[in-house]
């Protein structure tokens, strides 16, 4: 938690130093590409958490809107840290606490960190575009489809630290050689912000298919699951006569 702490604290500054690098660098009119960057990646993000990620759950029985209400408070943790590594345990926790068992819980999250990180695959293949069009490299359709697939390889085992999905760009464009590696100067400045969208995409894709895989092993208490989304108050069981009650003292006596 100090560690947290401490990146929330230096962040600010971090970004703040990045951002004037830019402006200084390249003008204030740098910015606004920038911004249609995130735009872009913000609502593809937001895109695929609702129709792609929210089809799973619907066939599953349960709701995208609830999930994400459910896991609100571990969202606002990633979003201040730039990472899901943050709430990592809490989402184990959380997992466990809406019905699926404790061994899937312990085998398919971690996985879910590692190989099935939807945010990173977003970011990575629309930075590469994008750098492509500012450093005017004109790409073939073939080109761009080979930067798709890699782009989707490479996101599998990277790290879901903050700024690790900066270092996986960096190294594909360098092993790809068709778009100029020095072009990731250009997106350094809002690298914090797009690292935001992606960490809690790659959260919520962890939590569905973490549902998903324990409905297809029967490892799911559905029941559960839909009073712990609806947020259902379930009623205590009238406590049992105890051994020093009046009741059971006058027939001792």
């Amino acid at each position: 938690m100090r560690m947290i702490a401490m990146i929330i604290k230096t962040a600010p500054l971090a970004v703040f130093g990045a951002i004037s690098y830019s402006v200084a660098k390249l003008g204030l009119a740098s910015l606004v590409p920038l911004a249609k960057l995130m735009a872009c990646v913000y609502l593809t993000c937001v895109c695929f958490v609702i129709f792609a990620l929210g089809s799973l759950l619907q066939l599953n029985g349960l709701s995208i809107w609830k999930f994400i209400k459910y896991m609100r408070d571990e969202l606002f943790i990633v979003f201040g840290t730039a990472t899901s590594e943050s709430v990592f345990p809490r989402v184990m926790a959380k997992m466990e606490n809406l019905g699926c068992s404790r061994p899937l819980v312990g085998l398919v999250v971690p996985a879910s960190y590692s190989f099935n990180l939807d945010g990173s695959s977003i970011y990575l293949t629309m930075a590469a575009l994008f750098i492509a069009q500012a450093t005017n490299t004109h790409l073939t359709f073939g080109q761009k489809a080979a930067v798709l697939l890699v782009c989707l390889l490479t996101s599998k085992g990277a790290a879901a630290v903050a700024g690790s999905t900066f270092i996986t760009l960096t190294a594909t464009l360098a092993s790809m050689g068709t778009i100029p590696v020095e072009g990731m100067i250009l997106i350094l400045s809002v690298d914090w912000f797009l690292a935001q969208a992606r960490a809690m995409t790659n959260m919520v894709g962890a939590g569905v298919a973490t549902i998903v895989i324990a409905r297809w092993e029967n490892e799911f208490d559905m029941a559960k699951a839909v009073a712990v989304l609806n947020e259902a108050q379930i009623e205590p069981l009238e406590p049992k006569p105890s051994a020093t009650s009046p009741e059971i003292q006058t027939v001792v006596e």
